[in-house]
Parts: structure tokens; sequence; C-alpha cells
């Protein structure tokens, strides 16, 4: 017998039911972004005791310093090397851990765990690794070639050093999800081609990957909002955005001129350009990335 489905019989019901969470939605996401892009519009004095509305000012003097311009450099380089070498590097500990060998659950929860650790922890882990003196990575490069690096001192070192923290933080989380992928691919379709004499290469490439675009897809989007704001907590405690500000993404900028420099207003201002940065880059990959993207099969 077909079942009707359940309906409200008084039509206030439903949003009496839903209201919780849209009081907790307003007082704490659309009432504070509201807020965010009124203050950007004003010059803030110490510990807002005076306010005076300047327009686009704030926006006009971070188009125009040069600091800031060079922290955008950084986080688009960053970014660009936290996305594509995390899911490069994911996609392929995912292939080799989909392998039905002996222990293989072991050695996919050994890969996974990393994610489970907060920013400042893989942080901590880190800078104790490749700390000059006394971290271990710096002892086994001074047992090969001879010498120790100052990770923490190079600019270039350090941008590598959280390019690499922040792609190990990542590792687990983009693995399940490639992982799962593989395991419930069409397994017809890799059959067929491997009778048609496509080899190992050929049918990762015309097969399994795009096979596995819906996923990546996802995962594209998720590393760019991590690249952007999951960081912060590494930068804070490895670099502290330096040296010579090496380090010194967006969301560090940000925190530094709102909540040690006090200069509220302009920190308003520089969440805008995040928020819409990445509302941006995410239609940019809806409209581009998207039609690539195969579902089903």
């Amino acid at each position: 017998m077909y079942e009707y489905p359940a309906r409200f019989k008084s039509k206030v019901l439903p949003f009496v039911l839903l209201s919780p969470t849209l009081l907790i939605l307003v007082v704490f996401l659309y009432y504070p972004v509201i807020r965010t892009f009124i203050l950007s519009t004003y010059r803030v004095a110490f510990l807002g005791l005076k306010k005076q509305f300047t327009g686009l000012e704030n926006f006009i003097s971070l188009a125009q310093d040069p600091g800031y311009l060079h922290t955008l450099q950084v986080t688009a380089i960053i970014t660009a090397s936290v996305v594509i070498g995390g899911l490069a590097i994911s996609l392929a500990i995912a292939m080799l851990a989909n392998r039905e060998i002996w222990g293989a659950s072991i050695y996919r929860i050994l890969l996974i765990w990393p994610y489970a650790l907060s920013p400042a922890v893989a942080g901590i882990v880190f800078l104790f690794m490749f700390s000059p003196g006394f971290g271990a990575a710096n002892y086994l490069m001074f047992r090969v070639i001879g010498k120790e690096l100052n990770w923490l001192g190079n600019p270039r070192l350090a941008i590598l050093l959280i390019i690499m923290a922040s792609i190990w933080k990542n590792l687990g989380y983009n693995v399940v999800f490639y992982l799962a992928g593989l395991q419930n691919l069409n397994t017809d379709v890799l059959e067929a081609a491997e009778i048609d004499g496509a080899g190992a290469w050929k049918r990762f490439w015309s097969v399994v990957f795009p096979l596995l675009s819906p996923m990546t897809f996802f995962l594209l989007i998720t590393n760019i909002t991590y690249s952007f704001f999951g960081i912060f907590g590494m930068i804070d405690i490895v670099t502290k955005g330096g040296p010579l500000d090496s380090t010194n993404v967006m969301i560090y900028n940000l925190y530094r001129d709102g909540f040690e420099y006090y200069k509220t207003g302009l920190a308003a201002a520089q969440s805008v350009i995040l928020f819409l940065a990445v509302i941006a880059l995410t239609m940019v990959q809806f409209r581009t990335s998207g039609r690539l993207v195969h579902y089903g099969g």
C-alpha cells in the first residue's frame, strides 16, 4: 500500500522546530558577517573607542600596500602547492593502499591518523623535527650531506616547511576519500580496459582518474578552503609568519593586524577580501573543473 509522506498540520510548526538552528545561525554566523562588512568601511581607534567612516579607504590602502600584495603572493604559492601536491601524493598513496596485501587495514589506519591531530599539534611536531641544533630531520641531513639547514631562518626553506607540514596534516583526509572512491570503482570497466591491452598507466589516466573526478572535485574545494584557513595554527606555532614575512598568509596577516596591532577596520577589510576570494575560487572551480566531472558509470 502506498504511504503518503507525513505532513505538518500547522504551517507554523516547521519554523518553530527550526528556530533553535536559525537562531544560532543568525547570532553566530550571519550577524558577525554583516558586522564585519560594516566594520571594513570604518577606521577604528584602539579597542574600538572611536570609529570614523572611511568608505573604501581600507581596501584602497590594502591594494596599495606592497606588504599585503606580498602576502597575497605567499598565499597563492602555499595554496597551489598544498592543493596540487597534497592531492597528487594522496592519490598515489591511496592507489598503493588499495592493493590487497596482508595487514592492509593496519596500513590504512596508520595513513589516516595524522588528520586526527590539530594543526597546532602538527606544527609542534614539525617544529621539533626541523629545529636547528636538536631536530631529528636536521640531524639526519647532517649525517647525509654534512651540514644542517636553517629551516626556520631561511625564507625559502620556511615556506617549504609549511607546505610539507600542511600536506602531511591533511594527507589522511584526502586518502580516506580517494580510497573510498577506488574501492567503489566499476570493475567491469577496468577489466574491459585490461582486456583491450591498456597498460597500468593508460588504465589510470583513461579510466581510473576520470571515474574519480567527482571525488577529486570535492577534495579540490575542501583543500582550497583548508589552505586558506586551516593552516593558521601551524604557521602561528612554527614560523609566526616569518622569516621576512615569507610565510605570512592572508589569514595570519589578518590576525596580526586585528589582534596584535589593533587595526580593527583594516583587519575587517582583509576578512572581507578573504571571504570574497574563497567564494570566487569556488565559483570558478564549479564553472571550470565541474565540467570535467563525470558522475555514474
